[in-house]
């Protein structure tokens, strides 16, 4: 006894007995609290999240359709301006858009957890107002399946997400399988239009991504990014064989200067979209194969 005794005086005053003290105090104060796990959301930040959180804000419609895909939309407390689907999300109060969110109304609704984009900058003001946020990159295709696993993991789901996954992938190929089965010579040159300034849609964005499972060829040149603001001429140029745009502007395209000789506008080799059809497409969520089906349907009626 004594002997021991000893060496455990001796071994309090080692150098080896300090660092396990302090490696025991540092995982201690970093660990994270019971029922909670640290996370890396894709601003690169270290998030502490809920492993159960009950109270959910969502600020985008797409990150919405995920959690209500997974079964998750009892859980939310407040949504996005623009956030319509499911229908049952329309009567919850809406907080803000990526331009402009409602702090004030979030704070006072006390969430476990807000999702957003990671082009919404507020999540450090959240932050110091003690709301949690976990920001998600939603800009190509790929993110889809990404998304739906983040979320899934968020809110405890994951087996749950995993077969969200599945169905998609399995619906989306279907889809892009027959589209390619079904088209006759070669494939035809898009241009999709995301806004009349106009906007369009590049390569590597997340249309640019449905456009390639079609695989169709789209007139913007990748180097000029995702969504690039382009000359009219660029499009009267490249004289696409089909244009996608929105139904208000399709009857205008023709006043446009120039692109009443573009053959897509004489022959109406058009595709517009009603506003619910539309966001199957532009979002980039669970419902992608359903805008997907929507555009090859109509490439296989407009296309030369």
């Amino acid at each position: 006894m004594i002997h021991t005794s000893r060496a455990c005086e001796r071994l309090r005053h080692s150098p080896l007995f300090a660092a396990l003290v302090c490696a025991a105090l540092a995982h201690a104060l970093c660990a994270p609290p019971a029922g909670a796990v640290v996370l890396r959301d894709d601003l690169n930040r270290s998030v502490t999240v809920p492993t159960d959180p009950r109270r959910i804000i969502t600020l985008l419609p797409s990150l919405t359709e995920t959690v209500c895909a997974l079964g998750a939309c009892d859980r939310l407390v407040a949504v996005g301006r623009f956030d319509d689907w499911p229908p049952s999300v329309k009567r919850l109060p809406k907080v803000g858009d990526l331009d402009e969110v409602n702090i004030e109304r979030i704070v006072a609704l006390k969430p476990d957890l807000v999702l957003l984009s990671t082009s919404q900058r507020v999540g450090k003001r959240l932050q110091q107002l003690g709301v949690t946020s976990f920001a998600i990159e939603t800009d190509r295709y790929e993110d889809i399946a990404r998304t739906v696993r983040i979320v899934g993991e968020l809110l405890g789901v994951p087996k749950r997400a995993a077969a969200l996954n599945e169905r998609i992938r399995k619906a989306v190929n279907a889809v892009a399988v027959a589209a390619r089965a079904a088209r006759r010579g070669a494939p035809p040159t898009v241009y999709f239009e995301v806004d009349p300034a106009p906007y369009a849609a590049g390569p590597d964005s997340y249309i640019g991504g449905l456009l390639a499972k079609l695989g169709v060829r789209n007139i913007v040149a990748a180097k000029l990014g995702a969504f690039p603001l382009l000359n009219p001429e660029y499009v009267v140029r490249r004289n696409p064989d089909v244009i996608f745009v929105s139904r208000a502007q399709a009857p205008q395209l023709a006043e446009r200067p120039g692109w009443a000789q573009m053959k897509a506008v004489r022959e109406h080799h058009i595709c517009a979209f009603s506003e619910r059809v539309r966001e199957t497409i532009v979002r980039p969520g669970p419902r992608v194969a359903e805008g997907l089906r929507a555009m090859a349907a109509c490439l296989a009626r407009v296309a030369p």
